[in-house]
């Protein structure tokens, strides 16, 4: 096999460099006028093929599907470490009236971001994080490379999936949701799609039950997700401690380091001035806690779905820190040191997706390592790339007045305040959460996808998602198993398609904001 480009070489750096300033210029635009950002895996994948085809010597290197590796997940990872992981964070310092936090949650979320692209790093490929897994964005970008770089009989399939991706996505159908059935665990699958039509179809069924048929009102989701939140960790260290010891060994430097962060919050932020020595220790100890947690959770979303819940982790993170009695300062803290994990652990995960499946899938261990060593060294540089556009252009924002939704919501519920009786509701709701969790077992994940689907709006995806089961189970019993790797390129094609479309209807969106 031809080994995989060094990161550290001109030519990697001569096309990495411009993408990653190229997505976070996208992540920090996107996130501060629409509220999302979008997975641009995708662009930076097209950027090599691109140079590839030019007549010139120089460019023929960046026909190798392992620099287009490089580059899909170097762009996507500044995407998501600008937008969700860097801008959102320091923007809720800003919101609430305390400029000085805003240095402090910056280097805060930076390191944060740091310490989850590297634990995600150590832990794909383990029990955990199994390769194998769906990790939908990544294995499209994966067949997208592969079907420039082979063409013949998947290419085929691929461009038909795509032109149907499209399409539908035109139509505004879910078409992403569609095709994730296709390859997800299908018990996964299904639990996400009944938290979506529950959520969006509340109040056709709960309404008995339910004040006001609303979910997030009573606080289900969110009692869900903890009590499946804290069987999932247990699970994964159980996990972890059975049959991956590296793996395991690395969860603990990453706790220690989430630790360590928390408390560097704490003493820049001046929390010490005002809380008492006990609920200064409480507060780096849930802080710490909540982080790893918080990363870990989305990137089991992503890894089975595709979706990033971050903004729904992270209230739940804020409303338990209200209950727990930490000042406005803190919970600011708090809040956007959570939402800076997960994000970028979730982009890795992608690429390492695309990487593993244009090195074989594992057949070469060692050829596989060394892979993926330098995607880990893009992602790590896209990162820093971010970190620096991030802090040159978040002043600019700020005097406009512009920074992302999801800040301005944080901010709203840490003056609004929680009642004694959103404990309850908390901890009932856990119980049910932690239970199907539980007997879903760590590979289905069931109730953290239940619990995801109750925290998104949109029940036209859960929709999609029952009918791409539907008709996996019919092609399957009609193919008896044997043309599932169609299957799966087909729905790589799809979700390609539908991304494609999101992207573009995203920036077309942005730039008629802007206007």
């Amino acid at each position: 096999m031809t080994p995989p480009p060094a990161f550290f070489s001109l030519p990697s750096l001569a096309l990495i460099a411009p993408l990653c300033v190229l997505g976070a210029l996208i992540g920090t635009e996107l996130i501060t006028t629409l509220g999302i950002t979008t997975n641009t895996a995708l662009l930076g994948a097209l950027a090599g093929m691109g140079l590839a085809r030019l007549p010139f010597s120089v460019f023929a290197r960046y026909r190798s599907p392992h620099m287009q590796t490089l580059a899909q997940g170097a762009i996507s990872a500044a995407t998501f470490g600008a937008g969700n992981a860097l801008l959102l964070p320091v923007g809720i310092p800003f919101v609430l009236g305390r400029p000085d936090l805003v240095g402090p949650m910056l280097l805060g979320a930076f390191l944060a971001m740091l310490v989850d692209g590297w634990l995600l790093y150590r832990l794909f490929d383990s029990p955990a994080f199994p390769a194998e897994a769906a990790w939908p964005p990544g294995m499209a970008t994966a067949e997208v490379i592969r079907a420039a770089d082979e063409g013949e009989h998947h290419g085929a399939v691929l461009l038909t999936g795509l032109v149907v991706g499209v399409v539908g996505a035109a139509y505004r159908a879910p078409m992403a949701a569609f095709g994730v059935a296709f390859i997800g665990n299908p018990w996964a699958m299904g639990m996400f799609a009944a938290g979506l039509l529950l959520r969006g179809h509340s109040g056709l069924v709960l309404d008995w039950v339910m004040p006001g048929a609303d979910l997030m009102r009573a606080y289900v989701p969110h009692g869900l997700m903890i009590g499946a939140g804290l069987v999932a960790l247990g699970q994964m260290v159980t996990l972890l401690r059975r049959q991956a010891r590296p793996a395991g060994r690395a969860l603990g430097i990453g706790s220690v380091a989430y630790l360590a962060i928390a408390l560097l919050l704490a003493l820049t932020g001046g929390l010490y001035s005002q809380m008492p020595p006990g609920m200064l220790v409480l507060f780096v100890a849930f802080a710490g806690f909540a982080a790893l947690l918080h990363g870990l959770i989305v990137a089991l979303a992503a890894m089975h779905a595709g979706w990033l819940p971050a903004f729904g982790v992270a209230l739940i993170i804020l409303v338990v820190g209200m209950l727990l009695g930490f000042p406005p300062a803190a919970l600011c803290l708090l809040v956007g040191f959570s939402a800076a994990t997960g994000p970028g652990a979730g982009a890795m995960g992608y690429s390492f997706k695309a990487g593993h499946m244009l090195r074989g899938a594992g057949v070469d261990p060692a050829f596989e390592q060394a892979g993926r060593r330098p995607q880990l060294h893009a992602a790590l540089f896209a990162f820093a790339v971010a970190g620096v556009v991030v802090w040159l252009s978040h002043g600019g924002y700020f005097a406009d007045n512009r920074v992302a939704p999801a800040a301005r919501v944080y901010v709203i519920v840490i003056q609004a305040g929680v009642s004694a009786d959103v404990a309850w509701q908390l901890a009932i709701w856990a119980i049910p959460g932690a239970i199907i969790q539980f007997l879903g077992g760590a590979t289905r994940q069931m109730g953290v996808l239940l619990a995801t689907g109750l925290l998104l709006l949109n029940p036209a995806a859960g929709w999609a998602v029952l009918a791409g089961l539907a008709v996996r189970a019919i092609f399957t019993r009609m193919t008896k198993g044997q043309r599932q790797p169609d299957m799966a390129v087909f729905a790589a094609g799809m979700i390609a398609g539908d991304a494609l479309v999101s992207l573009y209807d995203t920036v077309s969106r942005t730039m008629a904001a802007k206007e």
